[in-house]
């Protein structure tokens, strides 16, 4: 059986090297380590060893969602896509969704409310293009329309401010072509024709 001949601590001082017969075994959290009381010349089974390095990859893992669920709200979406991305094992990715899901940091609803504020805060655009990013980001259908009747959005409003902004760039335009370019650039931004036309109209 494998035994532990030196225990290391990584630069970060959060974890340490396991070695087994002299060569390096595996990186463990302090926590997991404590737990499981391991010593110089101590044995392991090849079965404790594959347990114990389930245990670290899963720590280490959660210790990143962790970091990357608390920055913001995040939609089950963005977090599955994590997950992916960084290719977390799938034997593990239940786990870490569950442990998620008991700390409260995957919340469709307080992610679509979340970024609608800020969107209305920071980068105002229509609904038509809310409803878009949140389709993209996973959201369902009656959470869209519930986050964007809880917070006041005033299209008019935000379009005007908009075209005040952008009012450089079509002020030497011949005033068909002018209407037509701020059109144009409302559409991009999500609004609707209606609102569209409405404000071109003011």
């Amino acid at each position: 059986m494998p035994t532990i001949t030196s225990i290391k601590p990584q630069r970060n001082n959060k974890r340490v090297n396991i070695y087994l017969d002299n060569k390096f075994g595996f990186g463990l959290d302090l926590e997991n380590f404590v737990k499981l009381g391991l010593k110089v010349e101590q044995e392991l089974s090849e079965e404790e060893v594959e347990k114990i390095v389930k245990k670290a990859e899963f720590q280490k893992t959660l210790d990143k969602l962790l970091k990357f669920a608390t920055f913001r709200p995040r939609s089950e979406k963005e977090i599955k896509d994590w997950l992916k991305r960084k290719k977390v094992y799938q034997s593990l990715n239940r786990e870490l969704f569950n442990r998620l899901n008991r700390l409260e940091l995957v919340d469709d609803t307080k992610f679509a409310r979340w970024w609608v504020g800020q969107r209305n805060e920071f980068r105002p655009r229509g609904k038509r293009a809310l409803e878009t990013e949140l389709r993209i980001k996973g959201i369902k259908k009656e959470i869209i329309e519930g986050a964007l009747s809880s917070i006041k959005i005033d299209e008019g409003k935000i379009a005007k401010g908009l075209l005040a902004k952008k009012a450089y760039k079509w002020k030497n335009l011949p005033k068909r072509e002018a209407r037509q370019k701020m059109g144009q650039f409302l559409s991009r931004k999500g609004f609707s024709w209606e609102i569209i036309e409405k404000v071109l109209n003011k």
